[in-house]
């Protein structure tokens, strides 16, 4: 199941086909197949929806913002916004903590706020987080209790900093980057704590480590580099990762003009046994508990999962998602059925309710 944002100001909810396979018994990618019917359609923004966000725990539970300078959180299952937020400008970012409690957005007024994820009414704001016009971005150290913002300074130098949610009055730990143009997209790896750096119109990747304790911010490496300038980038879950081969992140990269760039990065080690410590529990495909459980105040941790071979199955069964016109059909067969049974207690004189 996925979402689309759209500029006709809804948003939708599509199921990829159970039997649908990216590629032929040759191994060739296959052409595509339409999808022509949505499972639901999500709609109450004004105006063109610019960036979508699944809750990290919760089932059906997803987040959303608009040119319209609102932040909603949806219900999928009961198809409406449980709560809206208003902000003054245009978006640059929203993104949830790691249990989903709290959610964060940034703006065109270089405000970064910090909401309750049920109430959407703020707890905390960092006014400004970066003095510079670039868009801000920002992740969640995981547990920490930190928070991470990419921006640019009064100069436009791009910057990192390390925020504590305790005490936003000033940053942690400033990591000054360069002197490009394009917004900086960080990626974070929970399980090894490695923040990945793509700068938006240029082709490099920079690696560093966050560490729970100053200076917070440790280089590791020259990382990625590419002619390449990259569009957009996302992070494939580590349970899609090639374990045996010590691959530890993938990174998808959209470029302009040549599609797609899978960017793979591993850990070099002779052995070919399983290596516990790069790879802990992941988060898993289930939930952790129901949107309705949610909103009634639960808090909870996404479900892991081992992603040793040999601890693989025994996870949940696949939830099957149907669309309007199959429930109808179904509703139409049901109903046809009950009346044929009606009809032969009928003619057998058996009373029923």
């Amino acid at each position: 199941m996925f979402a689309s944002a759209s500029e006709d100001t809804t948003i939708k909810i599509w199921a990829v086909p159970d039997d649908w396979e990216p590629t032929d018994e040759n191994g060739h990618a296959k052409q595509g197949e339409p999808l022509t019917e949505s499972l639901a359609d999500l709609s109450g923004h004004g105006k063109k929806v610019t960036l979508l966000r699944y809750h990290p725990s919760a089932s059906n539970i997803i987040l959303s913002t608009s040119a319209d300078c609102t932040v909603k959180v949806w219900d999928i299952e009961k198809g409406e916004a449980v709560t809206t937020a208003d902000v003054p400008d245009l978006t640059h970012d929203i993104v949830w903590d790691t249990r989903g409690d709290l959610y964060a957005s940034s703006c065109k007024d270089k405000v970064v706020r910090v909401l309750d994820g049920r109430q959407s009414s703020i707890v905390s704001t960092i006014d400004p987080a970066h003095e510079g016009s670039k868009s801000t971005k920002i992740v969640f150290l995981g547990e920490s209790g930190k928070v991470l913002t990419c921006g640019a300074s009064k100069t436009s130098a791009r910057e990192v900093k390390i925020w504590d949610l305790k005490n936003l009055a000033k940053p942690l730990h400033t990591e000054t980057i360069d002197t490009a143009s394009g917004a900086l997209i960080p990626l974070y790896d929970h399980d090894t704590n490695v923040v990945y750096l793509c700068g938006k119109g240029d082709g490099q990747i920079r690696l560093f480590e966050f560490e729970d304790k100053d200076p917070y911010f440790h280089k590791l490496n020259d990382g990625f580099r590419s002619t390449q300038p990259t569009k957009g980038v996302c992070m494939v879950p580590k349970r899609g990762l090639e374990v045996m081969a010590h691959e530890t992140a993938r990174l998808m990269k959209l470029t302009n003009s040549q599609g797609v760039h899978p960017l793979r990065f591993f850990v070099p080690r002779k052995s070919d046994a399983f290596q516990e410590d790069i790879y802990p529990d992941c988060p898993a495909p289930s939930p952790a508990h129901s949107g309705a459980e949610w909103m009634g105040g639960s808090s909870k941790l996404p479900l892991t999962m081992s992603l040793n071979p040999a601890h693989a199955g025994g996870g949940a069964k696949k939830k099957v998602f149907k669309t309007v016109t199959q429930l109808s059909k179904e509703l139409d067969d049901a109903h046809k059925r009950i009346e044929y049974l009606e009809g032969k207690l009928k003619e057998n004189s058996i009373a029923f309710d």
